[in-house]
């Protein structure tokens, strides 16, 4: 009958939701991995207890410790009482302070936030802007300079970045911007001037991989025969870079920009570490060093829950960006 359809064959909202369905399935099942490493790692650290006491760790304050941080319980106890605080979102209690972990690091995740977001709408327009440069004008003077700027970055670690940029604008040739940014109590949206250096840092670390990829991507497309087409038709250069070439070359750009946005997330550490910027990565640091094992656990689970969710939405982009994708979705 009419109505019916064909047999065999689902409709598209229902195969988006069978897709999406299963791809929340395994993102939920990788987060779940992902917390019994997190936690059996930090546990195989010692005993926090000894590690918060020192040197005036006696038996019984060590067992009246334990007591109190539940640390006498069973693993498999403790490793469910922590995750289902976790998905409440009450990862416990910090060792170092006494207070809440997620009143802690919950100004340290927007600050964190506000940096990756500053670079991220830096990192896409100058990527695609220097692939762009590169594409047109291949194995021409502007494609090798580029290409050798590029590699020139992209050599360089983000720490080795960061301090370059500090020695050249806030110390030894010129005094323009601060060294270091934001006091820990203050906001990054409080002196814009301190948020340049580690802005720019993750910039120049992220860019030239990007870059280099859109690059490939553009000049396999600029080689097609529906581009060559186009232009045997008169379309102006222009127009079949930006018509044609470029809307088929975001595909693999939203992948890498995605892998690239997800390990802002985890590689902030070195660069919020260096500018002593407040933000995840050198809570992170500092929870390290005084072995505060909650707010480790934390923000490690947060890391993994924020890779996870731009991998997906990448997917999600690609599918929405690809005809073929769209309609192998079934």
């Amino acid at each position: 009958m009419a109505g019916r359809g064909r047999p065999g064959v689902r409709s598209p909202a229902r195969a988006w939701s069978r897709w999406l369905v299963h791809r929340l399935v395994l993102a939920a099942l990788t987060l779940w991995l992902i917390s019994v490493i997190v936690f059996g790692a930090t546990q195989a650290l010692g005993d926090p207890a000894r590690a918060i006491l020192g040197r005036s760790a006696t038996p019984e304050r060590v067992a009246a410790l334990h007591a109190q941080l539940n640390l006498d319980e069973p693993v498999v106890t403790r490793y469910l009482s922590w995750l289902g605080g976790a998905v409440r979102g009450d990862p416990g209690t910090s060792l170092a302070s006494g207070g809440s972990v997620a009143s802690l690091i919950g100004s340290r995740v927007v600050n964190s936030g506000v940096l990756v977001a500053l670079a991220a709408v830096l990192i896409i327009p100058l990527a695609f802007l220097l692939a762009m440069v590169a594409a047109r004008r291949r194995d021409r003077a502007a494609d090798h300079v580029v290409q050798v700027g590029l590699l020139a970055v992209a050599a360089l670690p983000e720490f080795v970045i960061g301090i370059l940029l500090v020695a050249l604008f806030s110390t030894t040739v010129f005094r323009w911007l601060p060294s270091v940014s934001v006091s820990q109590s203050g906001r990054p949206w409080s002196d814009p001037s301190a948020m340049v250096l580690p802005v720019a840092t993750l910039v120049l670390a992220v860019v030239p991989y990007v870059a280099r990829i859109l690059r490939a991507s553009l000049i396999e497309v600029l080689e097609s025969d529906y581009v060559e087409m186009a232009r045997l038709k008169g379309v102006p250069e222009r127009l079949v870079v930006r018509r044609h070439a470029l809307s088929n070359a975001v595909v693999p750009g939203i992948q890498v920009i995605a892998l690239q946005l997800a390990w802002l997330a985890g590689g902030v550490v070195v660069v919020e570490y260096l500018f002593q910027y407040p933000g995840m990565g050198s809570t992170l640091v500092d929870a390290v060093r005084n072995r505060d094992v909650p707010v480790v656990q934390a923000l490690a689970l947060l890391v993994a829950l924020i890779y996870v969710g731009v991998n997906l939405l990448a997917d999600v982009l690609t599918i929405l960006a690809t005809p073929r994708l769209r309609t192998a979705v079934r």
